[in-house]
């Protein structure tokens, strides 16, 4: 059988395969795959998979690494991480200041969070209200403070107050280890009714879990207001104009506590990991990408907004 081309067909497909050619252009190759740090807290990892979900709706491929945050901070000043979601302050303001030349803050991600040491409420109504009580139960403590992992500047600020010798602390132990490590040890000790003290912070959904109450008089350790924090977005150096539409999202993500403490429920407790979680929550709540996708597009170039609803199934 003999096969006749026709050089009008020819010719409107080298013309298509032209314009597919430079749509992918549209993203430099470097900006096709966005790589995020995570320190292995489950707030950064439910705020990384929802961030993730949406790239990926636009085609853009992801890598996730799980880096200390001191190693985060490196990483992006050595360009081989470009987000970080989890520049908890004033916690890591050491960090920041230590790191400022190799990276960019891009915006608030999330407003009202709290970060300090905390007790079950039973300690608290046993008359353990502030960091000053902490000494005279120190025996009922076993004078240990359970911290996360090793390299955490929270860590960082608990040993500095032991060290210093500050409310009486100097013969206590700081206990490190991972977080979910660290709230299997306080849900023992509550499962006892025995004392405890350990960071706390919100968004988490340790919030439901135990009935607790933070301590006051933390101010100079962790901040006013319970350690009242904000969390940033960086990126490293020039990031955001050199992948302007990655540079846009990150611009218009923003996360709220109840968002945070519904989706890493939803892990801690074992029902779904982060990525399917995050993917639910997104598919049971999509007026949230509204906002995140004004004015960004897909690799393709294509409207963002419509590529992740597809993505989603909605």
């Amino acid at each position: 059988m003999k096969h006749f081309f026709r050089p009008g067909l020819i010719s409107l497909a080298i013309c298509a395969g032209a314009v597919a050619t430079a749509a992918q252009a549209e993203v430099a190759e470097q900006c096709q795959t966005v790589r995020f740090s995570d320190p292995g807290w489950t707030d950064i990892g439910v705020t990384n998979a929802m961030t993730t979900t949406v790239l990926e709706g636009l085609g853009y491929e992801t890598d996730v690494s799980l880096l200390a945050v001191p190693i985060g901070f490196q990483a992006l000043g050595s360009n081989e991480i470009d987000v970080f979601l989890g520049n908890w302050m004033p916690a890591q303001q050491g960090f920041f200041d230590e790191y400022r030349d190799g990276f960019d803050q891009v915006r608030a991600n999330l407003e009202g969070a709290k970060f300090t040491l905390a007790v079950p409420q039973y300690v608290q109504d046993a008359g353990v209200e502030s960091f000053a009580d902490l000494a005279e139960y120190g025996e009922q403590f076993d004078h240990y403070i359970y911290g996360i992992e090793p390299g955490a500047p929270a860590n960082e600020s608990i040993q500095a107050m032991i060290d210093s010798d500050d409310f009486g602390l100097d013969d206590w132990e700081l206990v490190e280890s991972s977080e979910q490590a660290m709230l299997n040890q306080v849900g023992r000790q509550v499962r006892g009714e025995d004392f405890v003290v350990f960071l706390a912070w919100e968004p988490h959904p340790m919030n439901l879990r135990f009935d607790l109450a933070y301590l006051s008089g933390g101010d100079d350790y962790f901040g006013p207001n319970y350690g009242g924090a904000t969390v940033y977005t960086l990126t490293r150096k020039g990031y955001t104009d050199e992948c302007a539409n990655v540079g846009q999202l990150l611009a218009n993500l923003e996360f709220s506590l109840d968002m945070e403490s519904g989706v890493m429920g939803e892990v801690l407790r074992g029902d779904a990991d982060a990525q399917s979680a995050a993917r639910a929550y997104l598919i049971e709540n999509p007026q949230v990408l509204d906002a995140w996708l004004d004015g960004v597009e897909t690799v393709e170039g294509e409207p963002g907004l419509a590529a992740v609803r597809s993505h989603l199934g909605l």
